[in-house]
């Protein structure tokens, strides 16, 4: 899904065009990972002041419903990033950055073994970590962190 799919969407399932909408979803498109309320409205502030989180939680359920966006939580906050129109797949979640990478690996094959009564109608599978871009700025700062300790001082 991206913006101009999702705008399509909205227009043949017969919601009215806004700019409001347009620009949640262009955020979404330029992130290309989740996003979480907040940072919409952050993003959204100075465009359109005082945009309540109502409005923003209406918009981020309507595109659920029509399966515009997914929503996952992350340390308690609901993120959301656009659906996922492919095959079956699962996802690897970078902590710092909120990059998402497709994962083809599917543990339901070896779990369907588990409870055979047991009728499953979905699942959700991701895996949290960090990135190797993040890992390595993560570095870069443990290491000055270091290095700036270690400085001697003058005598």
């Amino acid at each position: 899904m991206n913006k101009r799919e999702a705008m399509v969407l909205l227009k043949n399932k017969g919601y009215k065009h806004t700019d409001k909408r347009e620009d949640i979803l262009e955020l979404f498109d330029q992130k290309g990972g989740y996003l979480s309320a907040k940072e919409i409205q952050t993003a959204l502030k100075d465009s359109y002041p005082g945009i309540s989180f109502d409005t923003i939680y209406r918009n981020l359920s309507l595109f659920q419903d029509l399966m515009i966006l997914e929503e996952t939580e992350l340390d308690g906050e609901k993120i959301y990033q656009f659906h996922c129109t492919e095959h079956h797949h699962h996802h690897l979640i970078c902590l710092s950055c909120g990059k998402t990478r497709t994962i083809e690996v599917c543990p339901m094959q070896d779990l369907s073994q588990i409870d055979p009564e047991f009728q499953v109608t979905g699942h959700k599978f991701e895996i949290y970590g960090y990135c190797k871009s993040c890992q390595l700025k993560m570095k870069e700062t443990e290491k000055k962190n270091h290095d700036s300790m270690m400085v001697s001082p003058k005598v």
